[in-house]
């Protein structure tokens, strides 16, 4: 039971927002010395965990270069883009996007896009753009209201392509997760059997999603243009 003392460090430093690298070596050092560890035994199971785990680094790099790319002017370049580009709707794009995720997802192209090096430099950028054209004549709380949600409509499509998507892969942890609760239970499930499964859940929340989409993108529309029509009739 002592050794659980770090999980109440975690959450006390998480709490009190210290620096979380230090909470979490303080907290597995605590652990280990109440587990009857030796400082030599921990500092050797530190550096064989950061080993062992040594490519989840690279994704650190993520951050700078999406830095960089946004410095350099990637957002507006991507808002502009869309701007030239006037067949493309809000819901077209984010759509399009759904589609093209849970097709990477189930092909176990999980890190192709994502949140950090999709989402926010160009599908939200894009998505913005997309929605202020459709949302002519809205005020400036209205405008940042429709910025605010098209953002997170572009966040959220990527969630859903991606956590219905992946599931259809056979080789992924999620699956194996899966597997090794029903064998656990006594119960023989093939990934295969699981993946196949996991299509048509996967299809319908595409369709859901879809439908989502396009009624919230219906209804920005609409609040913009009743915000216009009040400024109209409010003006002498």
């Amino acid at each position: 039971m002592w050794p659980l003392l770090g999980v109440a460090l975690v959450v006390l430093g998480f709490a009190r927002r210290w620096n979380p690298v230090l909470v979490v070596v303080s907290a597995g050092v605590l652990s280990g010395l109440l587990a009857g560890f030796s400082i030599a035994q921990i500092l050797a199971l530190l550096g064989t965990s950061f080993e062992s785990n040594r490519a989840l680094l690279l994704y650190v790099l993520t951050l700078p270069a999406i830095g960089l790319l946004e410095r350099a002017g990637l957002r507006e370049h991507a808002q502009r883009w869309i701007e030239r580009l006037h067949g493309l709707t809000l819901s077209r794009l984010l759509i399009g996007y759904l589609g093209l995720r849970q097709i990477l997802s189930m092909l176990g192209l999980t890190n192709v896009a994502g949140q950090a090096q999709t989402v926010r430099p160009l599908l939200a950028p894009m998505a913005e753009a997309a929605a202020m054209r459709e949302s002519p004549g809205a005020d400036a709380s209205t405008a940042a209201q429709i910025r605010e949600e098209a953002r997170a409509l572009a966040a959220a499509t990527d969630n859903i392509g991606l956590f219905f998507g992946e599931d259809v892969f056979i080789a992924l942890g999620a699956v194996l997760l899966i597997q090794g609760f029903y064998v656990s239970q006594g119960i023989d499930l093939q990934p295969l059997h699981i993946a196949l499964w996991a299509l048509p859940t996967a299809i319908a929340a595409f369709v859901i999603h879809a439908l989502r989409v396009h009624l919230v993108t219906r209804a920005m529309a609409r609040r913009a243009r009743a915000v216009h029509a009040s400024d109209d009739h409010a003006a002498p």
